[in-house]
């Protein structure tokens, strides 16, 4: 089993075992543990109770990005 590193441990003593956060206290917890020297992305999981094998209970939506997909395009003409 690997060991946790300094910033791994910083982390995990910030966080409660079996603890319910709600959205916003989740969002400030994120940005006071994250280490990265870049924009993160976090990943969200929901339960939401439906069969997806069932036409009328597909679930579907989009999220527009602030800054669009946050690649740079580059054209090289010779």
């Amino acid at each position: 089993m690997s060991k946790l590193t300094k910033n791994q441990k910083i982390a995990a003593a910030k966080i409660e075992a079996g603890k319910m956060y709600t959205l916003k206290e989740a969002t400030e917890l994120v940005k006071e543990i994250t280490m990265t020297k870049f924009e993160a992305s976090v990943d969200i999981d929901v339960r939401l109770g439906v069969d997806p094998r069932k036409a009328n209970q597909m679930v579907r939506g989009v999220v527009s990005l602030p800054c669009g997909t946050g690649k740079v395009v580059r054209v090289l003409c010779l």
